[in-house]
């Protein structure tokens, strides 16, 4: 229900000014010109009214206070209303709605809904789904008590649905209707654009049938190019670049081969180094052996002395027995002494040489015994002396025999190890140079298959693809037979490509671009068509609800309004009837005219047809007592107002308000009229909220508060109020 007014500059309303309206009736008294009546135009503008000459003003700036003699105009006018919403009226989740709303006197308007700036629209369709607005008896302005006798058909339609809250489903029903026609006007436009694009695509789709020829054939070979080039390149890379680490691994064994072979050419000539020592003692030795010979030559010849001197002395004590002796001793130095120069004399052989000697000197010492018994003593000293001096000469030699064997035996096992040393030099030669060989073959493999490459690479680059595309890919590699048949296929393509030749790039991005748009126009088209489909069922839908629902109320507001006329009038009759205009080209032409329709136009033409009456005015249909009166024409002023008095009650005895807003509704009424209008508005209090303005003690009485508007000094309005118990 209503809550509160607040006015500030609306009208007459020079500063803010604010009424509070409680539940049951509340009554604006005041002289004629005092503004009583800016009240109600205000509640009437917040409710949507756009028409200035409704609010009584010749232009919308005519609602700013313009100013007195006492008092200046001000720059805007506003007005708020608020609503107390703890019932949800409103479909909103606030215990208050407040609609405010604001002009400047540059014309700008604003709307407001709970502080937050709305468009008219919106705020009339919001207002429309509580069954508020403008185009009923909500508000009934001052000098409209008999709108509804004067309204015609279709505006008391619209009275009707407003009150039975029709109007929300008559809004979106025009909102529809207006889409379907804009809609239908789109499909047009699409449809139009359509066909004229057809023939050019048509024109471009034959200029690119060799671009997708071409297209599809440079896919082919594409694709036929990975796989030949990709298995190519695969194996010759895969086999190239197995060479490297071969190549790294001779290498690395020919540096360690290289280094053993160098170890063992250092073996060698340590070994090698070593001989010239032990052949300079073999040296050595020999020459001092040869100097021991020497000795033993001068020892034999001292023999020879020796024996030369005893034989003189025994060829005078018995010369047969030394001439026998010294020849066979003779003959033994002899071959000593021959052994000894020819450097084989041996310990064995002088020691044999000495006891001869020795066996000799004794013979002789016995053999001349008697005979030289004076030499005797001489002998034994000489002999005695050679016998000292050939020991020692016997130690030298067997020393120096014995180093010369040790010497010997060095030679000999010098001379296998140098064999065994230079074996394994040559040996590891003849591996390094094998080795060497086998990275000289892997070179050359490596030079083969760079030449491959490079031979792939221009292949490929005749082909316009690159070696880097195909770098690192692991294509399957390829039979013998599967390279022949993908060569042959690869020329046929290629062939083929240079029989299409070049194509103008630019048409076929026309062609794709008008496809395009073709495609988006069709797929267009056909949403439109959806949303034609969409909106005509919602169409029939809402025509449905305002049919269906309009029809069962009408009913029961006949018979209320029957009845409070019957009251009012002692008696007559009233109806309210539906007014069925015909169509245009009903029947056959009807028929003709609904065929060469199409889309929305049918859609609606069709829709018309099936709930024709939802388009049908209303009429008033009356008989009162003791008149031959059928219409409303000839009825007086009052009569007129009564009528409308009972219709509003008859409607909102169907479908309550939460108020109703009457400016001066019963001035035409006589007294006793006028009181049956107060008895009403008590019986109605509970149920609705009245705001009337009214001269009429009788409707005054019905008050629950008065508000009182007079003048001021200065020109504005001003407000006393009385609360009345």
């Amino acid at each position: 229900m209503l809550k509160r007014l607040e006015l500030n500059g609306f009208k007459s309303f020079a500063g803010k000014t604010v009424l509070e309206f409680p539940k049951g009736v509340t009554a604006i008294v005041g002289p004629n010109g005092s503004g009583k009546s800016n009240i109600i135009d205000a509640i009437r503008w917040l409710l949507g009214e756009r028409d200035a000459k409704s609010l009584r003003g010749g232009t919308i700036t005519d609602l700013i206070f313009g100013g007195t003699a006492g008092k200046a105009r001000v720059g805007l006018a506003s007005s708020a209303l608020t609503f107390d919403n703890s019932s949800r009226f409103f479909p909103v989740d606030f215990d208050e709605v407040e609609i405010k709303r604001q002009i400047t006197r540059d014309g700008n308007s604003s709307y407001f809904l709970n502080k937050s700036e709305v468009r008219l629209k919106d705020l009339v369709e919001f207002l429309a789904q509580s069954r508020l607005g403008t185009k009923g008896l909500i508000v009934v302005s001052q000098g409209n008590s008999d709108l509804f006798i004067k309204a015609s058909p279709a505006e008391r339609r619209e009275m009707i649905e407003e009150i039975l809250g029709l109007r929300e489903f008559r809004l979106k029903r025009q909102e529809a209707e207006r889409k379907l026609k804009n809609t239908q006007m789109n499909m047009e436009t699409v449809r139009v654009q359509t066909e004229e694009l057809k023939p050019h695509l048509k024109w471009l789709k034959k200029q690119t049938v060799k671009w997708e020829r071409r297209a599809e054939a440079e896919g082919e070979l594409k694709k036929l190019e990975n796989r030949y080039f990709g298995a190519r390149a695969a194996a010759a890379g895969d086999a190239y670049l197995r060479l490297d680490p071969e190549l790294d691994r001779i290498e690395r064994e020919i540096a360690v081969m290289r280094q053993e072979q160098a170890a063992r050419e250092k073996e060698l000539a340590a070994i090698e180094a070593a001989e010239p020592e032990n052949r300079k003692k073999l040296k050595e030795v020999r020459e001092r052996r040869a100097a021991v010979s020497e000795e033993e030559r001068k020892i034999l010849k001292q023999m020879e002395e020796t024996e030369r001197e005893i034989k003189g002395r025994e060829s005078v004590a018995a010369p047969e027995v030394k001439d026998e002796l010294m020849a066979k001793a003779w003959n033994e130095l002899y071959q000593a002494a021959k052994e000894a120069l020819s450097g084989v004399l041996t310990l064995t052989a002088a020691r044999g040489i000495l006891g001869k000697i020795i066996a000799w000197g004794e013979k002789l010492a016995v053999s001349e015994r008697g005979a030289v018994a004076g030499e005797k003593r001489k002998a034994d000293e000489m002999k005695q002396k050679v016998a000292v001096k050939f020991n020692e000469m016997r130690k030298e030699a067997g020393r120096l025999e014995e180093e010369m064997n040790q010497i010997e035996k060095s030679l000999e096992r010098f001379t296998a190890e140098f064999k065994e040393a230079f074996r394994r030099v040559e040996e590891q030669k003849e591996k390094t140079a094998r080795m060497e060989q086998e990275r000289e073959r892997v070179k050359l493999e490596k030079e083969r298959r760079e030449f491959k490459i490079e031979e792939l690479k221009k292949a490929m680059a005749q082909a316009g693809r690159k070696w880097e595309e195909f770098a690192g890919g692991r294509e399957e590699e390829m039979t013998e037979e599967e390279e022949r048949e993908t060569e042959r296929k690869l020329f046929s393509l290629r062939g083929e490509l240079a029989a299409i030749g070049e194509i103008d790039t630019a048409l076929v991005a026309e062609y794709k671009e008008t496809e395009s748009r073709h495609a988006f126009l069709e797929k267009q088209l056909g949403d439109l068509k959806t949303a034609t489909t969409d909106i005509s069922g919602m169409l029939e839908e809402l025509a449905q609800t305002i049919h269906e629902r309009f029809n069962e109320s009408l009913g029961r507001i006949n018979k209320e309004f029957n009845s409070f006329f019957n009251t009012m009038f002692a008696g007559g009759k009233a109806e309210l009837i539906l007014e069925r205009p015909r169509l245009a080209g009903e029947g056959e032409e009807e028929e003709m005219a609904t065929d060469s329709l199409s889309g929305g136009a049918a859609a609606l033409e069709t829709i018309s047809k099936k709930f024709r009456d939802i388009e049908a005015g209303v009429d008033i249909k009356i008989n009162l007592p003791k008149k031959k009166v059928a219409g409303t024409d000839a009825l007086s002023g009052g009569e007129r107002s009564l009528v409308s008095v009972a219709a509003l009650f008859a409607m909102i005895s169907v479908s309550p308000p939460p108020f109703l807003v009457l400016d001066e509704i019963d001035a035409p009424l006589d007294e006793t009229n006028a009181r049956r209008f107060g008895t009403m508005i008590k019986e109605w209090r509970d149920r609705v909220q009245f705001v009337v303005v009214t001269h009429n003690r009788a409707t005054m009485e019905a008050a629950d508060v008065l508000y009182g508007v007079t003048l001021g000094k200065d020109g504005a309005s001003k407000i006393v109020s009385l609360k009345l118990t």
